[in-house]
């Protein structure tokens, strides 16, 4: 079993029973000791347990392995996606490269790129690529001129793996206007998908700058795989609900926390 096997198997048992021991785990895995406390280790550094001693216990936050559809998240907190949204969007500048990332938020902001003159926008978002060549189509030309990666789709309709990571290194963004799956102190920003997440890691590499929009329930929530820092981040978008702590902890670890107001998004 390879090491992201057995570290999924052991969230699934942190989750489900809220602790596990080391010595159940070196049962139930049949790997050695030390092996177990490694994966400890690295789940911990991932914020995604804490450990204690003679095992691990399920954190604050909520760690999670499964990734919705599309459709099934872009009605969901569609006030909150609204304002981050907007508020994203006036970090674009007219004639920059822009790339947007899968997922709802970063397609509403899509749908706020329409008359920004001069833009190039990269995606590897099948939803935002149509978006964008259906305003393309339209009378009233100048909509943002649009680069789809390759890769093969996940249920959030994202572009990933390979061929979407190769296409993407090769080139340079002026800003990366990038969607979350989760966001906490400890694990930063996270994604359930494993190849997601690397591609992730791919277009902030790609990035002069980094923008992550997320609304409020995004915070406190991890996945299982982590791509960003609180650190690297340049812009942190989210809406008016997040709370006290959270705005503590972005405050003092991001960038620029921009928060958006909800009335009249």
């Amino acid at each position: 079993m390879l090491a992201l096997q057995r570290r999924a198997v052991i969230l699934d048992l942190v989750r489900r029973d809220g602790a596990v021991r080391v010595a159940h785990l070196v049962e139930r895995l049949g790997v050695s000791d030390m092996t177990v406390r490694r994966d400890l280790e690295a789940l911990a550094r991932s914020g995604s347990l804490e450990k204690v001693h003679g095992g691990a216990v399920a954190t604050s936050t909520t760690t999670t392995g499964e990734e919705p559809g599309f459709e099934a998240k872009v009605d969901v907190e569609s006030a909150a996606k609204a304002a981050v949204a907007t508020a994203a969007a006036t970090l674009v500048k007219p004639g920059s490269v822009v790339a947007l990332s899968g997922g709802t938020t970063a397609f509403a902001v899509a749908a706020r790129l329409r008359h920004i003159p001069g833009l190039t926008v990269v995606t590897n978002s099948l939803p935002v690529a149509d978006l964008l060549r259906a305003y393309a189509e339209e009378p009233d030309a100048g909509a943002p001129t649009v680069l789809l990666t390759g890769g093969a789709p996940t249920r959030s309709a994202s572009l990933v793996g390979p061929l979407a990571d190769q296409a993407i290194r090769s080139l340079r963004v002026d800003l990366l206007i990038m969607g979350a799956h989760g966001v906490s102190e400890r694990a930063g920003v996270t994604s359930p998908n494993l190849a997601e997440a690397q591609t992730n890691r791919a277009l902030i590499d790609s990035a002069s700058r980094l923008a992550v929009v997320a609304d409020h329930t995004k915070w406190g929530v991890v996945g299982l795989s982590r791509f960003a820092a609180l650190g690297e981040i340049d812009y942190f978008v989210s809406d008016a609900a997040l709370g006290e702590e959270a705005r503590s902890v972005l405050s003092r670890e991001v960038g620029r926390l921009v928060v958006a107001d909800t009335v009249g998004a």
